[in-house]
């Protein structure tokens, strides 16, 4: 048997364990918030949720997925999921919500920049569009902290032609 063939089963074991890691079994609804991180992690952000907090836990290769953990005031978990969708990034109303308010619904940005011509500062979101594609979302920010735009785009670290010399790499 030819070493390739011998390994392929230890391969496979590895592999299992990195997604395993990757896509850690999600807590159940209800779990205390103690058992919620023993089972996770601790999270990367916490954030006030009214009497409750949300428990944010960036993952995922190239930071493409970030989880939410909200733990209620009963200090059990109320909700958990994954918020870098484009069901998400559409719940941000343009013109009305503040930086409060996206890191509440989509965590932390990977990146932050300004744009001094607009005035504007920029969060950058690495995703999967649609689950498939490498994008990236901006968040685009005036002075009073209100979103003013929002765009999706390409992540330049995938573009195999290297045709966008900027870009997170």
């Amino acid at each position: 048997m030819s070493l390739p063939i011998r390994c392929a089963p230890l391969l496979f074991v590895v592999l299992l364990h990195g997604c395993a890691i990757l896509n850690p079994t999600p807590p159940a609804m209800g779990e205390p918030e103690a058992q919620v991180i023993g089972r996770l992690g601790q999270p990367t952000h916490v954030y006030q949720d009214g009497n409750g907090k949300l428990l944010e836990y960036k993952t995922g290769p190239f930071g493409q997925r970030t989880y939410m953990a909200r733990i209620g005031s009963d200090g059990r978990l109320a909700s958990y999921e994954q918020v870098l969708t484009n069901e998400k990034f559409a719940s941000i109303k343009v013109g009305e919500a503040g930086k409060n308010d996206v890191l509440h619904a989509i965590g932390a940005p990977s990146g932050t920049s300004y744009l001094s011509l607009s005035d504007l500062e920029v969060w950058t979101y690495p995703y999967k569009e649609s689950g498939v594609w490498n994008s990236l979302m901006h968040v685009h920010f005036d002075r009073n902290g209100i979103v003013q735009r929002m765009m999706s785009g390409p992540d330049p670290r995938f573009d195999p032609d290297r045709r966008f010399p900027f870009g997170l790499r």
